[in-house]
């Protein structure tokens, strides 16, 4: 248990650092993309204005050939939510967690602000919140929720969300793949029905080539076949009428 705790306190330790804390979110929101999306359905570190890059954007259909981008940013304001785990009783509570409300506020304005320009992106952004219990402390606060979507633009998702929400899209790609090719389909449907029937034209013909050349066979077997019999015959007639002939000629060559 001691080591346990030993172990906890380091990790607590090491996300108080800002650096490893973006990291970590950075990490384990790039993760659940790379698990549902294709890699090139996102993109990673993208200047969306004036050098303003956002950790990742989803690339949806837009206007011809470029994509629409919706920008998912990662926050984890660790030291206002530990604050609030480790208050024990009521007004540290809520002291901690109106700490917390005002971070998150100050994230989602930041986010508005600085990564909402459509129509290069959506005019709504994803705020990833990299804990369950830090995204469930923000989706109780109704009031907060709220505020965050119809005020700032920008929907709180966690871990099991997000995946949700990805799912449904990576479902939308799918379809909209579907019916861009629907084109191309009917199109080789069509030309497949063109080389059939050139196909069956070109059968028809070999079909009658094979009876004229079955006919002409039958011709040479029977009929002109008769013909050499017969022509065969008479050559065997007249060896047997001329074989006495042939016997007294051998005679007179003996003598």
């Amino acid at each position: 248990m001691k080591a346990l705790a030993a172990d906890a306190k380091s990790l607590k330790n090491a996300l108080t650092n800002v650096k490893e804390r973006g990291t970590y979110g950075e990490v384990r929101l790039e993760k659940l993309l790379s698990d549902i999306l294709a890699p090139n359905q996102y993109e990673m570190n993208v200047e969306i204005a004036n050098d303003k890059r956002v950790e990742f954007v989803i690339k949806l259909p837009g206007n011809g050939d470029v994509p629409l981008l919706l920008p998912i940013d990662s926050k984890f304001p660790i030291e206002d939510y530990n604050r609030l785990l480790d208050a024990e009783d009521k007004k540290a509570i809520d002291d901690a967690r109106h700490a917390l409300t005002i971070k998150i506020r100050a994230f989602a304005k930041d986010i508005h602000d600085k990564y909402i320009v459509p129509p290069k992106t959506t005019d709504f952004a994803l705020m990833f919140l990299p804990t369950e219990g830090l995204y469930a402390e923000v989706v109780q606060n109704v009031a907060l929720f709220e505020e965050l979507r119809d005020k700032y633009k920008i929907t709180a998702v966690g871990a099991t969300t997000l995946s949700a929400f990805l799912a449904s899209l990576q479902m939308g790609f799918k379809t909209l793949a579907i019916e861009q090719r629907s084109q191309e389909v009917w199109d080789t449907l069509r030309a497949v029905k063109s080389e059939f029937i050139k196909f069956g034209d070109t059968l028809d013909k070999a079909q009658k080539q094979l009876q004229t050349a079955d006919k002409t066979l039958t011709e040479i077997v029977g009929r002109r076949t008769r013909a050499i019999n017969r022509t065969l015959r008479g050559v065997e007639e007249l060896t047997e009428t001329n074989t006495p002939l042939l016997a007294e000629l051998e005679d007179t060559v003996d003598e």
